[in-house]
């Protein structure tokens, strides 16, 4: 496709969308309430589909609600030379495990567990143990390291799309994953250890 002779393509694209981005945020920081909106209807549907991967169907618009929210309300601290999309996953993540940790009724059907499990059913206790440790080992790292991580392994991007996303340096993400993932285990074998 072409704009006034000169070739315009995926590159162009991404790169009035992160100009755009950067706009939204500049005037977000100052308080203006329509960058709000703009950041809404420029995020939102971003924001839907990763708190689709980790809050039950019923409840993504209200916990999509206290992200926009919490965005407005903490939008002076946003920083505008990081990544706005990154700083709003950053608040999306939180706001989805708080919404987990309340809830009390999450019951998993015992059918899906007979597939993931042998007779006796100790290989799901283990698998369960062996997930809550990783989570727990995950939550107690720097949140730069954290975030790289659970963007690549519970999301699915590659490094180049984690540094896409964060707006930061490919050298930058293969150093927080590789420090973050020698933490982990580091925190992983003291807590068998424990046990």
């Amino acid at each position: 496709m072409t704009d006034g002779g000169t070739e315009v393509g995926p590159g162009h694209e991404r790169t009035s969308v992160e100009a755009a981005l950067n706009d939204i945020g500049e005037r977000l920081n100052q308080g203006q309430p329509e960058a709000l909106e703009e950041a809404y209807r420029t995020l939102g549907p971003l924001v839907m589909s990763y708190l689709a991967r980790y809050v039950p169907q019923p409840d993504i618009e209200d916990v999509m609600q206290k992200v926009f929210y919490e965005v407005w309300r903490v939008h002076e601290r946003y920083d505008p030379s990081l990544s706005l999309r990154g700083w709003v996953l950053g608040i999306a993540r939180k706001r989805a495990i708080d919404h987990l940790r309340k809830r009390k009724d999450v019951v998993v059907p015992l059918d899906s567990m007979r597939e993931i499990t042998g007779d006796d059913g100790r290989e799901v206790a283990e698998r369960l143990v062996w997930a809550d440790e990783v989570r727990s080992a995950l939550d107690l790292l720097p949140e730069l390291q954290r975030q790289v991580i659970e963007l690549a392994y519970f999301d699915g991007y590659t490094q180049t799309e984690i540094a896409m996303a964060l707006d930061i340096p490919l050298g930058t993400v293969k150093t927080r994953t590789s420090r973050g993932l020698q933490r982990m285990a580091g925190l992983l074998e003291s807590s068998r250890g424990l046990r």
